[in-house]
């Protein structure tokens, strides 16, 4: 079946996965899943036999020279996605590659889809607090309830992701951002449940610590880029009522408006007038 009648390309990002790629595939294989899907195996600088593994079956490969991500490794997958849909899942087994046609189903009705994990699927328990505190910290700026922001397993229209390819990063964040951007872009989102197994192979390269703080930046980014008064109104009313209060209690205890209640009332004027500006500025980067 020639690609163009493919029902989608199926991207997957791997880095020293060569334990775990040949199972997937094997299981791919058995559910007669290449003749219906395109799938791209991106080798992300891999110092083992990940791109010869890929090689034994029908799969794209696409290698970089060196490592540059799991979010560069996508960008490079999706590019070169000869299909209209394309779907991300990940390469160390822990994705049951039979939700591929329940996806590419789903897409016929939404913008994008992510297979949204169950609360009895595998997870790292020491990263459950962190990624429960990122979910509430993503939900308060953007208002509504996130689906699962990082899982791997996703499908979007090729038109909409290839659009908002300059503002994901190279990192494993990649997940986060489209989540937040197709929701602030007012994108249709649908989810369906997965059950995640533990990954196959080496160990995660995912650290709460250096990576989690990464992805709390990066809330904070994609909120700048899509609604900056997000965060500059807030912090203008707090700090310009904050003066008002200290320059008030100077004034009727002491006879005086204090310099610091002044200072504090302008800054909250600048701070609401940057926020306009930096709205501006968000709407051109969009248009890009």
């Amino acid at each position: 079946m020639e690609n163009n009648l493919k029902r989608a390309t199926v991207v997957i990002p791997a880095y020293n996965e060569e334990e775990g790629l040949g199972g997937l595939f094997d299981r791919i294989q058995e559910l007669e899943l290449f003749d219906y899907f395109e799938f791209i195996l991106v080798d992300d600088g891999s110092t083992d036999s990940t791109a010869d593994v890929g090689r034994r079956y029908p799969v794209r490969v696409v290698r970089h020279g060196v490592n540059k991500g799991y979010g560069a490794s996508l960008k490079t997958g999706i590019r070169k996605a000869s299909c209209p849909l394309v779907i991300t899942m990940d390469s160390d087994g822990q994705h049951d590659p039979s939700s591929l046609s329940q996806i590419a189903d789903m897409l016929g009705e939404y913008d994008m889809v992510i297979g949204e994990r169950s609360a009895t699927s595998y997870q790292v328990s020491s990263r459950k607090s962190g990624k429960w505190l990122i979910r509430k910290t993503g939900e308060m700026l953007v208002d509504q309830k996130l689906p699962d922001y990082n899982s791997g397993l996703r499908g979007f229209h090729r038109e909409l992701i290839f659009k908002l390819l300059h503002l994901m990063p190279n990192g494993f964040s990649f997940s986060t951002t489209s989540t937040l951007a197709f929701l602030k872009e007012g994108y249709t989102i649908g989810t369906f449940p997965i059950e995640v197994s533990q990954r196959v192979g080496r160990a995660s390269t995912v650290k709460f610590i250096r990576d989690g703080s990464k992805t709390f930046l990066l809330l904070f980014r994609i909120i700048m880029l899509f609604n900056p008064l997000k965060v500059f109104f807030p912090a203008s009313v707090i700090i310009g009522l904050g003066g008002l209060l200290w320059g008030s209690y100077g004034y009727l205890f002491f006879g005086r408006f204090s310099n610091m209640g002044m200072v504090m009332i302008t800054l909250g004027m600048f701070l609401f007038f940057f926020g306009l500006l930096a709205d501006q500025i968000a709407i051109l980067n969009r248009k890009r």
